[in-house]
């Protein structure tokens, strides 16, 4: 009997899916029923992970990624859904005033490396979907974006730039695929529980561009989010599933924010 997301048989990729969100989001859509692939750099063609199909792909090549779907394709003959969800945050400043760590000013590697994942490789792998999508006649691209796309946010306006970019992606290729009976939308998450890709470096950074120290690094989320807390993965994961299933049929174009009502948009 077909749960009520009706996802039994669905094929779903989930970009960036073999570790912290993207590796829930896929473990939700699993047990919801649907067919999951992971691709990631980080696994081998083939490999299973959690009985889930992996195939390796680097997103930020136009060949690793049409070689991806095209393995997609041939094992299971359709992509139903993509979650566009891998991704790269790095703190950055524009400018290190105190100019105390200069690693931790926005460069051009620091610059390209976000915008190549974020960006251009969110770009490759809707555009491959979206070549299968179209030859059978439906499919939904969800793309993973962030609350800082639409807020900003101290010491990662790189990050919240490739996000801004990635919601209006969102909408103008709702536009140009709609008619073809393809809905492309996204969700941003908010603050969200742990995830073990918060390194202490990454912390160390973060803490640099905010002006605290590491441990000083704020936790008290009731000054921030109206709800007084920070968000789960199974929450995103759920809405994932849900905006990726029949039952989200109407939706398309937008973003949906799950942040805890801290957003404005």
């Amino acid at each position: 009997m077909q749960n009520w997301l009706g996802l039994e048989g669905q094929v779903v990729i989930v970009t960036g899916g073999a570790s912290g969100i993207g590796k829930h989001v896929a473990e939700t859509l699993k047990d919801a029923g649907a067919t999951a692939v992971i691709a990631d750099l980080s696994v081998e063609t083939g490999d299973m992970l959690e009985d889930m199909f992996c195939v390796k792909c680097d997103v930020t090549s136009a060949e690793s990624v049409n070689a991806m779907v095209a393995a997609v394709v041939e094992k299971y003959g359709k992509v139903d859904a993509l979650v566009n969800n891998a991704g790269i945050n790095l703190p950055r400043l524009l400018v290190d005033v105190k100019g105390e760590r200069p690693e931790y000013e926005l460069n051009e590697k620091s610059f390209d490396l976000m915008f190549g994942i974020n960006v251009k490789g969110l770009m490759f792998c809707a555009q491959a979907c979206a070549k299968q999508m179209l030859k059978q006649g439906k499919g939904v691209i969800l793309n993973m974006s962030s609350e800082s796309g639409k807020e900003g946010s101290q010491g990662q306006s790189a990050y919240s730039a490739t996000k801004g970019a990635v919601d209006s992606f969102t909408r103008s290729w709702a536009k140009e695929l709609g008619k073809y009976n393809i809905r492309v939308l996204a969700c941003a998450p908010g603050i969200m529980e742990a995830t073990g890709l918060r390194t202490p470096a990454y912390n160390e950074a973060l803490a640099y561009t905010r002006g605290v120290k590491p441990e000083d690094l704020s936790t008290d989320y009731t000054k921030v989010i109206p709800l007084g807390r920070d968000g789960k993965l199974d929450e995103v994961g759920n809405l994932v599933a849900y905006l990726v299933s029949d039952r989200a049929s109407y939706i398309a174009g937008t973003t949906i924010n799950i942040s805890g009502g801290k957003s404005r948009g």
